[in-house]
């Protein structure tokens, strides 16, 4: 039988992936000078972007109403807007019923600032999660110009590629001069180049250049699924091979259609103009249910660094055992809500009265753990 919740969480992703299909489609649009300057050779392009577009809102709202990430998501909103040091814990809603002693809330935040302070921890975890992957460089020095090759290969590729699918930007020659070209953005000219120059040189080879970015990342990445024992251990074909078969793919072809129309004189281009559409569709849609969507997970990321900055400056948990400090007051509440929500009840009654084990420090878990196994061997 259906939960009730779960009914309301299909209900709302299927709002978010209806939501997001619009939008996307308003994009092309209104970007496009209301399709004046849409390409309707890309039309498979943005009819792949659009089924994607649905899956990656759908997904991502289901995901982001589970409990944990809704927590973090939560806090994350609310806490850009406080300033650190401010916010304490959150009584559980058992806390609020007078299960359990409640965390007190501090009363030094009272005000909201005009500007939200958690900018500065936002854009500072954007440029070091996001941008420079440190999280990625602290595993490994190979494993870290792998990812940037990757992630710095695809981003460019797409960056470029959404917006002349969507007929954002086109070229056209300037006035009667074949040999200039002036860049329209929008609708509005925003450029112009010479076909001679350096500049026309990088734009009109930037998505070559992402792919061969693309493929040594590939190469890195082919090379450690093949010979660390970990990787081989623990690795799937359709997590972990499969995504890396379609980015193959669609950076092969989209070289083999640069290959086409400068060195063979356009031989076999239409050909390949249709198997880098058929791969660049698969690897869209293929986003929304794979690996690649983790992507999209990352954004939790930047909730997570400001939510780690204020706990660590706030109120303090001790633990109800040794009275050490050992995390966050608010972190301490928050998992006591979320493992309510998810079902798992883990107060327990002992010297002390009701006690929560989330209110007992790691160490102290450990040495409960084993003088409770001591006791049940009659030791």
């Amino acid at each position: 039988m259906e939960v009730p919740a779960m009914r309301n969480a299909n209900r709302t992703a299927l709002i978010a992936g209806i939501t997001l299909t619009l939008a996307t489609f308003a994009a092309i649009a209104i970007g496009s000078t209301w399709m004046r300057h849409f390409d309707p050779a890309l039309t498979g392009y943005a009819l792949g972007t659009l089924i994607a577009a649905f899956a990656v809102g759908y997904r991502f709202a289901v995901w982001a109403q589970r409990p944990p990430s809704r927590m973090y998501f939560k806090r994350g909103f609310e806490l850009f807007f406080r300033r650190t040091g401010t916010v304490a814990a959150t009584p559980s809603p058992r806390a609020e019923s007078g299960d359990e002693a409640s965390p007190k809330r501090t009363a030094t935040g009272a005000s909201q600032p005009l500007f939200p302070h958690g900018a500065g921890t936002l854009g500072f975890a954007l440029a070091k999660n996001f941008i420079a992957q440190d999280f990625i460089r602290r595993r490994g020095g190979f494993r870290w110009v792998m990812h940037l090759c990757l992630s710095g290969g695809c981003t460019l590729a797409f960056a470029i590629t959404f917006p002349l699918v969507f007929g954002w930007i086109h070229f056209e020659p300037l006035g009667g001069d074949a040999e200039t070209y002036r860049v329209v953005a929008l609708g509005m000219n925003v450029d112009s180049f010479s076909i001679h120059g350096v500049k026309a040189f990088l734009i009109f080879n930037l998505l070559n250049i992402s792919a061969v970015l693309v493929l040594i990342g590939l190469a890195m990445a082919a090379w450690r699924r093949f010979t660390d024992p970990g990787e081989r251990a623990t690795q799937t074909f359709a997590e972990d091979i499969l995504p890396l078969i379609l980015i193959f793919a669609v950076a092969v072809t989209g070289l083999a259609l640069a290959v086409s129309y400068k060195f063979l004189a356009g031989r076999g281009h239409g050909l390949w103009a249709i198997v880098h559409m058929v791969s660049v569709v698969s690897l869209l849609l293929y986003i929304p249910f794979g690996k690649l969507f983790h992507m999209f997970q990352r954004t939790c990321s930047l909730c997570v660094s400001r939510y780690k900055k204020v706990g660590a400056a706030g109120e303090r948990a001790h633990c109800r055992r040794c009275g050490e400090d050992f995390a966050s007051a608010m972190h301490v509440a928050d998992l006591k809500t979320v493992l309510d929500e998810l079902g798992f009840d883990y107060r327990f009654t002992g010297a002390q009265g009701e006690v929560h084990y989330q209110d007992i420090c790691p160490a102290c878990r450990r040495g409960l753990l084993a003088l409770n196994q001591g006791r049940s061997v009659g030791r």
